[in-house]
């Protein structure tokens, strides 16, 4: 009986919880995509081979255009990831939006990692001779390492609550389980 008694009123308290952390999470959410924004608007403009040219030039290079380019899989997955947390928030995390929603985020981390990657390879291939990509490259594994990692734990959470609706389904969403 203390149990029953002890999870009703958690459940309400966590439910206020978790709207503040969700809003909470939103606003970081907006925040990571305001600042990568802002990274992509401001580097070209102080990067080593565009710091002597005008602002045309800087944003008409290919390579900063593929850039630009391979960053909307980025901005898909925050914007997903921003929906994501408005379901949760609306007690809708078990729902089939929010299992395609994180196989969105699952296509576009994907999508973002071999594009990373293909621009490694290009820049390993076509630098100049007296250039290092070391530094470049470098940067590209961590980005695609970082790529994978979230591959990985989204399809394990997109697991979970397919899990979880194929679970409903099967009990029905108002038959409680008998103890």
């Amino acid at each position: 009986m203390e149990t029953k008694t002890f999870s009703v009123a958690a459940n309400g308290n966590n439910s206020s919880r978790i709207k503040s952390a969700t809003i909470f999470l939103q606003g970081v959410t907006v925040l990571i995509g305001v600042v990568a924004l802002a990274i992509m608007i401001r580097f070209p403009q102080t990067e080593g081979r565009a710091a002597n040219l005008d602002l045309f030039s800087i944003y008409a290079d290919p390579f900063i255009l593929y850039g630009y380019a391979a960053s909307v899989p980025f901005f898909i997955a925050l914007y997903k990831a921003f929906r994501l947390l408005g379901y949760i928030g609306q007690n809708k995390a078990f729902s089939i939006p929010s299992v395609k929603t994180l196989r969105n985020i699952i296509y576009c981390a994907t999508a973002l990692g071999i594009l990373i990657v293909t621009a490694a390879l290009y820049i390993m291939i076509f630098h100049h001779k007296d250039d290092d990509p070391a530094g470049f490259v470098a940067m590209c594994i961590v980005a695609t390492f970082v790529a994978v990692v979230v591959v990985a734990a989204v399809a394990m959470f997109e697991k979970i609550i397919q899990d979880g609706l194929d679970l409903q389904s099967e009990n029905g969403p108002y038959q409680q389980s008998k103890k």
